[in-house]
């Protein structure tokens, strides 16, 4: 699979949907009357969006913290809420990706993501680290990936068939082995949104303008990315999924043009501790041919 390398892009298209900024007031107590549903303080955050929608309640900007985790992976595409002020959620895996054409095996790991709750409980830090392993028939390369920074900044939460929205300015910085490494300060967006359609199933999906390096090009180029993901609650611990992403470069830029179809599992050992497993095949002549993982993520309240 191509590696993604973020880009800066105006938030204009973000923003200029129909928000409602609006100073809402759920303190710890708060009755039913208020639109509070009587929460409990020591389970519930604080406002963790910037905006509302009109018709949201208070309760509807405040994360349940004793709900099961939400992660970022195995999907491709990031969920659209952020972790809550002091919690930090560690995230890590594997990847095996082979392409049968190039007669290339790659492995990554450990895939590790930080995400920490910081400031306010909309905002959240990202730090991304993990090696690679990249076998071809003729040479075989080791070393660590260049790390990834961002934020991810909670927009707005569900109402009816308007999403759940957030944010992620995010970056590359040039730490990674000489042979892996852009070598170069990479900087870039992730647009997150999302819909509960009922109590089992959910949709959402990711829309990305990034920059992108690679050994067949002269120069960095702009290349898009968007996913498309359902996922299923089959029981309080199993979940499924399966998910629709592709890249696609600038014009003039050829051969780096994706597409892959995914589908995995999710299961939960109580609400801090979740296992995954995930398998994809490309759609096209520029894909892999397939990949296969598995991860372990863990919640710190």
């Amino acid at each position: 699979m191509v590696k993604l390398r973020p880009q800066s892009v105006f938030l204009g298209l973000i923003l200029c949907t129909p928000l409602a900024a609006r100073d809402i007031n759920c303190e710890v107590g708060t009755g039913d009357s208020a639109g509070c549903d009587g929460l409990a303080g020591e389970l519930y955050s604080d406002r963790a969006f910037l905006f509302a929608w009109t018709g949201n309640n208070p309760s509807d900007l405040r994360l349940n913290f004793a709900q099961p985790l939400v992660t970022d992976r195995p999907d491709f595409t990031e969920a659209s809420s952020t972790v809550g002020l002091g919690v930090t959620q560690l995230e890590l895996g594997y990847t095996y990706v082979r392409n049968d054409e190039a007669g290339t095996d790659q492995h990554s790991a450990p895939e590790l993501l930080i995400r920490r709750g910081i400031w306010k409980d909309w905002l959240e830090l990202r730090v991304a680290y993990t090696g690679l392993t990249i076998s071809d028939p003729i040479e075989d390369i080791t070393g660590s990936d260049d790390l990834y920074l961002g934020f991810k900044v909670g927009l707005t939460p569900q109402f009816g068939y308007l999403p759940e929205m957030a944010i992620m300015p995010q970056m590359l910085v040039p730490t990674g082995s000489s042979a892996l490494s852009n070598g170069e300060e990479l900087p870039g967006i992730n647009w997150l949104w999302s819909w509960d359609l009922n109590e089992q199933l959910s949709l959402a999906g990711n829309t990305q303008v990034n920059r992108a390096v690679d050994d067949s090009q002269p120069d960095a180029f702009t290349i898009w990315t968007q996913s498309l993901a359902l996922s299923a609650t089959l029981t309080e611990r199993l979940g499924l999924y399966g998910e629709w992403f592709g890249y696609a470069a600038e014009e003039g830029v050829e051969g780096l043009n994706e597409q892959y179809l995914s589908g995995g599992m999710t299961l939960l050992f109580g609400n801090n501790v979740q296992w995954d497993f995930r398998g994809g095949v490309g759609l096209n002549d520029d894909s892999d041919h397939y990949f296969i993982g598995t991860g372990l993520s863990l919640r710190f309240l």
